[in-house]
């Protein structure tokens, strides 16, 4: 009887001890997870601290500061983690214990060498440079060597040929100011003869320029319309370090202004707005606000660039980050040159010869602004309401044909074509047989104005 008594105790305190223990997980889990929310809250505001100019404490104790509670955190959080840490009963558990707990101290002490890397950026960032200092000039010669590098390549965008001069067409160069006042090169091609049908915009895609586009401009005229390009920030003969958006919004923002510039040029005249690859995911993006919807009768879009992957996910995963820290940081890892885009040896001799498309690594901002712009596509595909012919070809391998299949089978536009084109490859517009596509989005336009008469 004093045995089962006994036994009884145990039993109970063993109960007691499981439930105090069960209570101190529960506690710990909610340690680590307030730990781990304060931690994210506190890396933002480090993060905003560390690129706003106008902070009024001083930089060096407003580093020490930052540092000392980034390292409070890190140490918080590791002890948080050790703890939640359940012993092993097995005989593997001497070897396995150490094992984790050297794998969670290794993530922290990444985590803890890259905070303290931003920190020391937002440091160097917020100290005010020193007329005459070898900082103030290394950025000063930075800026001359970009601007002559905009100078030389606005003079190759001048001599680019226009198209063959049979007399069908004329054609024109001007500089168009954007919404951020950036000075972007843009061509002109109108039909000597005959009543306008219509005029078509045309946007191109990432790393190219709008003289690539002149055979493509000189079909259009000949059946009447006239066409209007605009080099992007960075591309062609605009301003900006080649190859480099520090933000596609601003291009879909002076999509938006060079659309208002025409229409207010040409009233009256209907207005086409194509885009290729990142230029159609520009366009389509610029199609979704309802002032730039009513003032065209369509979009046509050529392989755009709706469903985007990074070549890893950790690239995803950090790309925010480096483009924020080194945003003109050129990444070796997602240059694509080597892929294919036309069928056509002639139109890749041609396309990556030229001066003017730029054949580097993308750069850091750029591909982020490319994630950032398709990921807001995606979700937004039910919502697109305007009219619209996208043409891609099936074995494009820079982007997804089913993207744009997805599109045309979500999208809300009571009016929306698609064509896929078996077996073509990315740049549609120099594949053997760009002219029966050309024509193809021709006969789409004339459809469209028929039906809106």
């Amino acid at each position: 009887m004093k045995l089962r008594v006994a036994g009884d105790h145990v039993k109970g305190d063993e109960e007691e001890h499981d439930a105090a223990a069960g209570e101190a997980k529960s506690e710990l889990k909610e340690l680590d997870f307030f730990c781990l929310c304060f931690e994210l809250l506190l890396f933002s505001l480090l993060c905003c601290l560390c690129f706003l100019d106008s902070f009024t404490v001083s930089s060096d104790v407003s580093f020490f500061l930052r540092l000392r509670f980034s390292a409070v955190f890190a140490v918080v959080r590791m002890s948080s983690i050790e703890s939640q840490m359940e012993p092993l009963t097995s005989g593997a558990s001497n070897r396995i214990i150490p094992l984790l707990k050297a794998f969670r101290g290794s993530l922290i002490f990444v985590y803890t060498f890259f905070l303290s890397f931003l920190l020391f950026v937002g440091r160097n960032r917020n100290r005010v440079a020193v007329p005459g200092s070898p900082k103030r000039n290394l950025k000063k010669r930075w800026l001359v060597r970009e601007e002559e590098d905009t100078f030389r390549r606005r003079a190759l965008a001048q001599d680019v040929g226009m198209g063959r001069d049979d007399g069908c067409c004329r054609w024109n160069t001007s500089i168009f100011y954007g919404v951020r006042n950036n000075a972007l090169f843009c061509r002109s091609w109108f039909p000597v003869f005959g009543d306008l049908k219509g005029i078509m915009i045309i946007i191109h895609g990432l790393n190219e320029h709008s003289g690539r586009y002149a055979e493509f401009a000189r079909q259009l005229t000949l059946c009447n319309f006239g066409v209007y390009a605009m080099d992007w920030i960075g591309h062609g003969g605009s301003d900006g370090l080649h190859g480099y958006v520090p933000s596609l919004d601003h291009v879909v923002a002076d999509t938006g202004a060079f659309l208002e510039s025409i229409k207010s040029e040409n009233p009256g005249i209907p207005c086409f707005l194509f885009g290729h690859s990142t230029g159609g995911a520009v366009v389509l993006k610029a199609a979704s606000h309802p002032q730039i919807e009513a003032m065209v009768e369509g979009v046509i879009l050529t392989s755009p660039a709706l469903r985007v992957k990074p070549s890893h996910p950790i690239v995803g995963a950090v790309a925010p980050i480096f483009s924020l820290v080194a945003p003109r940081f050129q990444f070796k890892g997602a240059n694509k040159r080597g892929i294919p885009v036309s069928r056509d040896p002639a139109a890749l001799v041609a396309k990556y010869s030229d001066p003017l498309v730029y054949t580097g690594p993308i750069r850091v901002r750029t591909g982020h602004e490319i994630l950032r712009i398709s990921s807001y596509l995606m979700r937004n595909f039910m919502s697109v309401t305007v009219p619209f012919f996208v043409l891609h070809g099936t074995a494009d391998k820079v982007t997804d044909p089913l993207a744009s299949q997805d599109l045309y089978n979500k999208a809300a536009s009571e009016i929306k074509d698609i064509k896929l084109y078996d077996g073509f490859l990315h740049d549609l517009l120099f594949e053997p047989e760009r002219e029966e596509i050309a024509q193809d989005i021709i006969n789409w336009m004339e459809k469209r104005l028929c039906n809106s008469i």
